[in-house]
């Protein structure tokens, strides 16, 4: 049986961390969307299903929700390879909608300044990000992140929402891949 803790590290962000910062981050989002009407949070699938949920909890201004699935990295790959593919597209109309992108990593910046172009097209009233994980380090491309968790470094990680080789999204903390582990005993 594969066992995450053969391919951890460390844990780099443990859950009360997490729980208490995305709580301060709904009372933020809650505080600057007060006047909203029409605020519209919207997912970038897989990863960011658990930061959603648990964030959406702490947001106490009415709100809907709609998903997209977005990719910029090839199967079995670490980085983003730039082309960045929508798998499937938001279901609602956004136009005048106070729209918030909630991503579970900013890396390179491919993948949401190539939403960001593409929603923006759609005339929406507002359009912001929040990410749980910001990677500075690694960016390729500047985005404007209005809401961010935390600022990590360049390592490889993995758990709540962020997938390793699609396992492990379960973990309710952020841990570190043993890079050498790892690439011995892939999953």
């Amino acid at each position: 049986m594969i066992h995450y803790e053969q391919y951890l590290k460390e844990k780099l962000i443990p859950e009360d961390a997490l729980q208490k910062r995305i709580a301060e981050l709904g009372a933020e989002i809650s505080r600057d969307y007060a006047d909203s009407t029409n605020l519209l949070l919207i997912c970038i699938l897989r990863g960011g299903v658990m930061f959603l949920t648990d964030l959406m909890r702490h947001i106490t201004v009415p709100h809907a929700i709609d998903f997209m699935a977005v990719s910029s990295y090839g199967a079995g790959n670490r980085e983003s390879q730039g082309a960045v593919y929508i798998k499937m597209d938001l279901m609602t109309d956004i136009g005048g909608r106070d729209v918030l992108i909630v991503e579970d990593i900013v890396d390179s910046g491919y993948t949401l300044s190539s939403v960001l172009q593409l929603l923006s097209t759609r005339k929406p009233a507002s359009i912001n990000i929040c990410t749980l994980l910001d990677k500075e380090e690694r960016r390729k491309v500047e985005v404007p992140i209005k809401y961010t968790g935390f600022v990590i470094p360049n390592k490889f990680v993995f758990g709540y929402g962020l997938d390793l080789d699609e396992l492990f999204r379960n973990l309710p903390f952020i841990g570190v891949v043993d890079l050498d582990k790892y690439d011995v005993q892939k999953p």
